[in-house]
């Protein structure tokens, strides 16, 4: 029943009508793919190729041949083909070479069935595809991290029920890194969800053809995030623009309230400033992709006054298609919109401008070539040609109502199989085109990402959240959970998005308190709803929101800030680097820099940028002191005080109104201080 396979370069088994294959991919790293009768090649899923190794992996049968090992560097897996009230039922773990330890098992369901995989019938599905469930066992005082981006406010994610699915806000990518030394990729876009259990682990696909994951292992959690880079994709290089000051807000209405802004930030303020959006409504109809005439009357205008106060345009670019746009009728009449397996192929309502009402909106496909080729040739034409390098995608979760992807027909598959993929391929479609037309840097900003997405140059920020303390304290358990993910470029909408009264004092202060966290953060942007709001429609605009907008003392310390961003960029640029080259993302939990002091296992309020450089946010209102952990193995200076301190222990630090508490590694140089 065990076989070796693929060349001496995988070990496969066949129990009735299951199929499992285990083979090499990457360092230390071993792919994992089950399913009824075969193993399929081309389905959707986030790894690279694997590079060539440089010797084969050491595979053994014994046991009458119901017992195979195979050993890729730091990792082996043991297939056992295991005797059940049921029958024969194979089982894997996964051990660190060389010490024996058991890393990670799969887990049977119960000793008469299921096993430890299971594959039922999908309702309405067919084709082959099945609802599949991936069991794993669970371990006492594991800690697990990653998975995306979610507001539930935990760093530690065991114990929770997280669905896989995309929503504003809240980010399916299925990666997670283990305390116990290894990192696992659920290497597939389907939707369905992940059970972090005290009694076990599950992984469930609500309609998919067959089960694959890919699994490594590393001596600290930097090993595995280098892994994982290398299997999923290294980001490209952060252009330096990007490393500065963002400006945005809802939303500037026409090419004049843009350039007002923009000239007052610049010249008249002497501020610095890196980029400045031009939102969404900025086009005719939504899907046209191009500027409206009427407000925006010279773009490429716009676009050479910008640079030469050293500033980027960044557009958003939405996937929506309205029935207005002059492209529906050709991209549905080529098959390049999202279908419906029911019903009409619309997705979302949308109030499109010259229409009093809403209407229904369809998605351009972008698991479709051609459909990428169609929307880049315009984004090209009406963004590129202009000079404009920069693109905002929002709503690329995409943003359905209802959110039922499993109605979605895909050029990939069906909705419910691939839809978790539609940010990672709307990035590509830009990202692709960009090297197509000879650029070799992209700056793209998602509000939804799937694994791999970083290989597109594709940020992520976290979506419309609320304007609160309550927010801005998830933000960080958030940010460091999509470092873990693998996604180094993150930012937030300093403020929050919905809402915030430039008025009021209270906000004043959270506000003040975001951008000194933002300052910390791997891309710096201000953005938001601010009051007093309008209603939603082409006409809506939002409160003032730029750094003068919050009253003196606010305005000295947010430019303070903005300063202060300034000293780091070069540094922050060095973090950038390591994340190109090695995959480590710049802002980062303690515990990766320190993994075998246990108490750094424990802080989710506080964080890393690079190396050298420990930021403890200030997150409650009122706060003017915290305490900070400031890890063993090291001795930690106060940024501001230069008083130093021995790690491995906590202080008390001050935190007036205008700086938070930052402390600096030992024979670390960084110009904090203005």
């Amino acid at each position: 029943m065990l076989s070796i396979a693929e060349s001496g370069r995988a070990v496969e088994v066949s129990v009735r009508h299951e199929r499992i294959r285990v083979e090499p991919w990457g360092t230390d790293s071993l792919r994992v793919r089950a399913a009824r009768h075969r193993i399929l090649e081309d389905l959707p899923h986030a790894l690279l190729p694997p590079k060539p190794a440089d010797r084969d992996p050491d595979i053994e049968i014994a046991g009458d041949g119901t017992v195979a090992r195979i050993r890729n560097g730091a990792l082996t897996a043991v297939l056992e083909i295991e005797e059940t009230d049921t029958g024969p039922s194979p089982r894997l773990r996964f051990l660190r070479t060389g010490t024996g330890e058991e890393l990670l098992a799969e887990q049977r369901a119960h000793f008469w069935w299921p096993g430890a995989r299971l594959f039922m019938p999908a309702p309405g599905a067919g084709g082959g595809a099945h609802r599949l469930e991936q069991r794993f066992a669970a371990y006492p005082g594991e800690r697990l991290y990653g998975l995306g981006q979610h507001g539930h406010g935990r760093l530690d994610q065991k114990g929770l029920v997280l669905d896989l699915v995309q929503r504003n806000g809240e980010v399916s990518v299925p990666f997670l890194l283990s305390s116990r030394g290894y990192g696992l990729l659920w290497n597939s876009p389907a939707t369905g969800r992940v059970e972090l259990a005290e009694n076990g682990t599950r992984w469930v696909a609500d309609s998919a053809r067959q089960i694959d994951y890919w699994i490594t292992a590393g001596g600290t959690p930097a090993d595995i995030l280098s892994h994982y880079a290398d299997a999923t994709g290294h980001p490209p290089m952060l252009p330096a623009w990007a490393a500065g000051f963002w400006q945005c807000k809802l939303r500037y209405r026409s090419q004049r309230e843009l350039l007002a802004v923009a000239r007052e930030h610049v010249v008249e303020r002497g501020l610095p400033l890196s980029a400045i959006v031009a939102d969404f409504f900025h086009w005719t109809h939504l899907g046209d992709w191009r500027f409206d005439p009427a407000d925006w009357p010279d773009p490429a205008g716009m676009v050479r006054e910008l640079a030469e106060m050293g500033v980027q345009l960044m557009v958003s670019v939405w996937p929506s298609v309205s029935p207005l746009s002059e492209n529906h009728g050709p991209m549905q009449r080529a098959g390049l919109l999202v279908g419906t397996e029911s019903g009409v192929p619309f997705h979302a309502p949308w109030l499109d401008k010259g229409f009093g009402t809403e209407m229904p909106v369809a998605f351009y496909d972008p698991t479709n070539p051609e459909a990428r080729a169609y929307v880049w040739e315009r984004v090209r034409r009406n963004y590129l040609e202009l000079g404009i390098r920069a693109y905002w995608l929002d709503a690329s979760e995409p943003e359905l109502q209802p959110g039922h992807p499993q109605n979605l027909s895909f050029h990939a598959g069906p909705g419910s199989e691939v839809a978790n993929a539609y940010p990672a391929e709307n990035a590509r479609t830009f990202h692709e085109g960009l090297r197509a037309a000879g650029e070799e840097e992209s700056v793209l900003l998602s509000r939804s990402a799937w694994a791999g997405m970083q290989r597109y140059g594709a940020a992520l920020w976290s979506g419309d959240i609320g304007a609160d303390w309550e927010s801005l304290r998830a933000q960080v358990r958030a940010g460091l959970n999509t470092a873990l993910s693998g996604i180094p470029w993150w930012t937030t909408d300093i403020g929050g998005f919905h809402g915030g009264d430039p008025d009021s004092p209270e906000y004043r202060e959270l506000i003040v308190r975001w951008f000194q966290y933002g300052a910390f953060c791997p891309l710096f942007r201000l953005h938001g709803f601010r009051e007093p709001r309008s209603a939603f429609g082409p006409e809506m605009t939002g409160g003032p929101n730029e750094v003068w907008s919050y009253g003196e003392e606010a305005y000295r310390l947010i430019t303070a800030t903005l300063r202060l961003r300034e000293r780091i960029r070069p540094y922050l640029l060095e973090q950038m680097r390591t994340a190109h080259e090695r995959g480590i993302p710049p802002m980062r939990p303690l515990f990766v820099d320190f993994p075998d002091d246990p108490a750094a296992w424990e802080v989710e309020d506080a964080f890393l940028l690079g190396p050298d450089l420990l930021a403890a946010p200030v997150l409650t209102a009122g706060q003017r002191a915290r305490a900070v952990y400031l890890p063993a193995g090291t001795a930690w200076t106060d940024a501001w005080t230069g008083e130093r301190h021995p790690g491995g222990g906590t202080v008390q630090a001050e935190a007036p109104l205008d700086r938070i508490p930052v402390f600096l590694r030992e024979g670390a140089d960084l110009p904090l201080r203005g």
